[in-house]
């Protein structure tokens, strides 16, 4: 399954492995709406993400900017793959990251 969810005590942890493409995105964005409710810090990990769609990094954006707007961090660990991508895009270096 390219979407795994660790709801930790302290943070959840999303990882993203394989290909993660518009197939994924219904599950991505029920997981990252729940973690919205939640209100706690998210570890976005990208480091097995072989390949990232548009649809993909859209959700990912938007969480992003959720976070912005709730004061959590998400932090990632993007594959070479998964940069290559967030580049393509026009996201920048640091697309995953929010301190």
């Amino acid at each position: 399954m390219p979407l795994t969810l660790q709801q930790l005590e302290s943070h959840w942890l999303i990882r993203l492995e394989g290909a993660v493409n518009i197939q994924c995105a219904p599950e991505l964005k029920k997981v990252l709406i729940e973690w919205q409710g939640a209100r706690v810090p998210l570890e976005l990990d990208l480091e097995r993400a072989e390949e990232l769609d548009i649809t993909i990094l859209q959700l990912l954006w938007a969480a992003r900017h959720e976070a912005a707007d709730r004061i959590v961090r998400i932090a990632s660990r993007p594959s070479a793959a998964a940069a290559r991508a967030l580049a393509d895009f026009g996201f920048s270096a640091d697309a995953g990251e929010q301190a």
